[in-house]
């Protein structure tokens, strides 16, 4: 066991980088542990291959500074919010224990983002029942069930909960983006087949949301978060 501040648990390498990547790099800056759980190797994306993407995640994950990073290897496009793959995500939350769980929004353009929502909602729950099983190298894990769950918001809009402060991050959130050359716009790989998000359109508009979100809170770019319960804080002074 790996104890972490902060877990992404999201359906495919990349997701993390796009939605939250500068929440995260700004909390490694701040001394946090963070880790990521990559559910599936997106082996059905249009370009690259399991791979390919492997070597990708791998270098996004040095460029954001993780201190843990593995994929469930689920069957991408075909997983279920099932007993037999919450069991395989519970484990791997007992395995790192933490604070905070970050994953997909509520819904999306790609329907897989909807429902790994779903089904690591539901796994954060369950991991806390101390009748419920899990082994790693043999051992029993212990229960644990993180104090806070919160969803990234991705391709389409959704209004934010609140709003976290990435500009001093934006430059390093972009290299983590261009780590995987084979999604995204690579001159490199201008003959491959040409996708929504590998077209030189896509960056604007990556930006863009960044820049729509961080003008709520008068910064230069933000990260949107979503809660499902309401959220306290303890000084009004922090709200802006």
């Amino acid at each position: 066991m790996q104890k972490l501040d902060i877990l992404v648990i999201a359906v495919h390498p990349d997701d993390a980088e796009l939605g939250c990547s500068g929440t995260l790099l700004k909390h490694v800056a701040l001394g946090h542990k963070v880790g990521m759980v990559d559910l599936t190797q997106g082996e059905l994306g249009s370009r690259g291959s399991a791979e390919i993407r492997l070597q990708e995640a791998t270098q996004a994950a040095e460029i954001l500074g993780l201190s843990a990073r593995e994929n469930l290897q689920l069957a991408d496009g075909f997983f279920k919010n099932d007993k037999e793959h919450q069991l395989k995500v519970i484990a791997a939350i007992r395995k790192y224990q933490p604070d905070i769980v970050i994953t997909n929004a509520y819904y999306d353009r790609h329907p897989d983002h909807g429902r790994a929502c779903e089904l690591v909602t539901d796994s954060v729950f369950l991991s806390g029942l101390r009748k419920i099983e899990t082994y790693e190298d043999g051992q029993l894990q212990k229960e644990w069930r993180p104090n806070l769950l919160l969803h990234f918001i991705q391709d389409q809009y959704i209004k934010p909960d609140f709003i976290v402060d990435i500009t001093a991050h934006w430059d390093k959130k972009i290299e983590c983006i261009r780590a995987y050359g084979s999604q995204f716009y690579n001159p490199e790989w201008k003959e491959e087949h040409q996708t929504y998000i590998s077209g030189q359109d896509f960056y604007p508009i990556v930006e863009g949301r960044a820049r729509e979100f961080g003008k709520v809170i008068g910064a230069r770019f933000g990260e949107g978060f979503l809660s499902k319960r309401i959220l306290g804080v303890d000084n009004l002074m922090n709200l802006r």
